[in-house]
This record gives structure tokens, sequence and C-alpha cells, in this order.
């Protein structure tokens, strides 16, 4: 199983998209500091989750996740 997700920071106005086939593991990395993209925005809080059976289908969500319509609906939840 593949996972989209989006996690939010808790202070900052910033919304981060990845994929992952290890959702808790992945999270504890960006809450924890292991991800140079992510450090500077700590603490984050888990805003979505998409699971998906292939890579490639998990891939053209995060993409679409990605985009400006996709980070105005996460901006909307």
């Amino acid at each position: 199983m593949f996972y989209v997700y989006a996690i939010s920071s808790i202070n900052k106005n910033y919304i981060y998209v990845g994929l992952t086939g290890n959702l808790e593991k992945r999270f504890y990395q960006h809450n924890t500091g292991k991800e140079k993209t992510t450090k500077p925005y700590l603490p984050f809080k888990l805003l979505f989750t998409q699971k998906f059976n292939t890579r490639k289908e998990a891939r053209v969500a995060e993409k679409k996740y990605k985009s400006g319509y996709g980070k105005e609906f996460l901006r909307n939840l």
C-alpha cells in the first residue's frame, strides 16, 4: 500500500504533501526534524491521507494535491 499525505505546520502557514509506503514512520521523521524540507516548520499535524494500491496511482494523486487546486482543497479542509 502507498499513501499520499498532507501535513500542516501548527505554528506557520505551511502545508507539505508527500507519498510514502509507511505513513507512521514518515510522519515521525517530519515531526522530529529529520527532513530538511520541513524542519523549519515544526511541529506538524496530519491533515489528510489517501491510500492507493500502486505507487503509480499514488504519484498521480500526489501531483494533484501539490498543484494550486490541490493546495486550495487542502487549505479548506
